[in-house]
């Protein structure tokens, strides 16, 4: 008989917008069960301004290797990031101690904490994809095993950086007892798909871009971080030849995975 784990999921998306914490119960292929409440904790500005400057930092990087890098440009740029990875921790802490407290756990409950951590660069083409988040500060913060950097992982065996969205999807397509075919559509900073075919065919990939390049043109108006309710969207209508120059773009005829 398989074990039941109590796991907490910990995910710091595009948008840069905050830690969203959820708390689950599960085989490792089923959802036992769903626990009540779930909680975000907000970027603070000054945070926020951070992450992005570690988007422009990451840029320079073009090995997987660079944490244990010793040259001195690798050193230099490692040094501005790891303020970052404590950051995300300190960020990841705060919410795993608000998630236990609305739903009246304990560390002692969790088996283990699942940190998805601050995607600062992705580079599918070089198998390269960097997430920031000190994962061993969050172990000993909560003390409870830490699992992280398992997109590096996916994207070393072949993969595009995401494992855990398909199988989460195929869990909660089980549960709620969808039959074949099924498609789920998550529209994140990036939007993706998940298909669900007969005989457990999965397929899975990014569409395209999200809400990320929203968030960014609201910000850049001064119209807060972004369309809350999509209320500015709502206003205006599809301009039919902008929206044909950007599906012109190649990638949407890229044969998948792709991302």
């Amino acid at each position: 008989m398989s074990k039941n784990y109590t796991a907490i999921g910990l995910m710091s998306g595009t948008s840069m917008d905050g830690v969203d914490a959820a708390v689950i119960r599960t085989d490792g292929e089923t959802v036992i069960e769903r626990f009540g409440q779930s909680c975000f904790i907000a970027c603070e500005d000054e945070q926020r301004r951070r992450l992005q400057v570690a988007l422009r930092q990451a840029a320079q990087l073009f090995d997987s290797d660079w944490r244990t890098d010793h040259s001195h440009f690798i050193s230099v740029i490692r040094r501005k990031l790891s303020f970052v990875e404590y950051l995300v921790a300190d960020m990841a802490a705060k919410a795993v101690r608000r998630l236990l407290e609305l739903n009246r756990l304990s560390a002692a409950d969790v088996d283990l904490i699942g940190l998805h951590g601050q995607t600062v660069l992705h580079r599918p083409d070089q198998a390269l994809t960097i997430q920031l988040g000190d994962a061993g500060a969050l172990a000993d913060s909560i003390g409870v095993r830490v699992v992280a950097d398992f997109r590096s992982a996916d994207m070393q065996a072949g993969g595009q950086g995401a494992p855990l969205v398909p199988v989460y999807h195929q869990a909660l397509a089980t549960a709620a007892g969808l039959a074949p075919p099924v498609a789920i559509v998550n529209v994140g900073g990036v939007a993706n798909v998940t298909y669900l075919g007969a005989d457990d065919e999965l397929i899975a990939f990014d569409t395209g871009p999200g809400n990320a390049l929203i968030d960014d043109w609201v910000s850049r108006h001064g119209a807060g971080r972004m369309d809350e309710g999509g209320v500015i969207a709502a206003q205006g209508k599809v301009c039919e030849k902008a929206l044909s120059k950007l599906l012109a773009d190649a990638y949407f005829s890229q044969d998948i995975p792709k991302s």
